[in-house]
C-alpha cells in the first residue's frame, strides 16, 4: 500500500539513496547507483535532505517521503524562495512506480500544503533533457518562465496557486 507522509530521521539515507538511484539512471548512466550516491555526497549536493528539518520544515516547508509498505520509492519537497513564492525540489520516484498517478499525489499533496501556506506561485527547476518530467508539470499547469536562479537544470517553470 503507498503511504505519502512527512520524512522521518530515520529515512533520511533511503530518501537520499532513491534520489540518487532515480538521477543516476538519467544523468550518468554509466555509473553505478551506489558511485553516483557517494559523488553526489562528497559534493554535498544532499546536504538539504541531511538537514530536512532546517532547510525545509522550520522554514514554511515540507519534505515528503513515498512508501510501498515501509519502502520507501520516492521523495517530494517544497521549499519557500520568498513569503509568495515556494519550489518544487526532490520530485523524484523510483521507475518501477511511474504511472501510477503516485508523482501526483505527492504534487497534489506538496500544493495543498503551499496553498494552506500562503504561497501564491511554485516555481520548479529541471532539465530540457527530462522531457517526461516536462510534459508531467505541463500537465499540472506548470508553464515556462526565464531562470530564476543558477543551477544545472535549465527549464524554469512557475504554477500560479488559485485560491490564495
Amino acid at each position: 500500500m503507498i503511504n505519502i507522509l512527512p520524512i522521518q530521521p530515520h529515512q533520511i539515507t533511503d530518501a537520499k539513496y532513491v534520489i540518487s538511484a532515480v538521477a543516476q539512471r538519467i544523468f550518468v548512466p554509466e555509473k553505478t547507483v551506489q558511485d553516483f550516491y557517494d559523488i553526489l555526497e562528497e559534493e554535498g549536493e544532499l546536504n538539504d535532505v541531511d538537514n530536512f528539518q532546517q532547510a525545509y520544515v522550520e522554514d514554511r516547508g515540507l519534505f515528503l517521503v513515498v512508501l510501498d509498505d515501509n519502502q520507501l520509492v520516492g521523495t517530494g519537497a517544497l521549499k519557500k524562495l520568498d513569503e509568495n513564492i515556494a519550489e518544487l525540489k526532490r520530485l523524484w520516484l523510483l521507475e518501477e512506480y511511474h504511472g501510477q498517478k503516485i508523482g501526483y499525489q505527492v504534487v497534489s499533496h506538496l500544493l495543498d500544503f503551499a496553498r494552506t501556506h500562503g504561497y501564491k506561485k511554485v516555481r520548479l527547476q529541471t532539465g530540457e533533457t527530462q522531457e517526461r518530467a516536462l510534459r508531467f508539470y505541463t500537465r499540472l499547469g506548470f508553464y515556462k518562465i526565464p531562470s530564476y536562479r543558477k543551477s544545472m537544470d535549465n527549464v524554469s517553470m512557475e504554477l500560479e496557486l488559485a485560491g490564495t
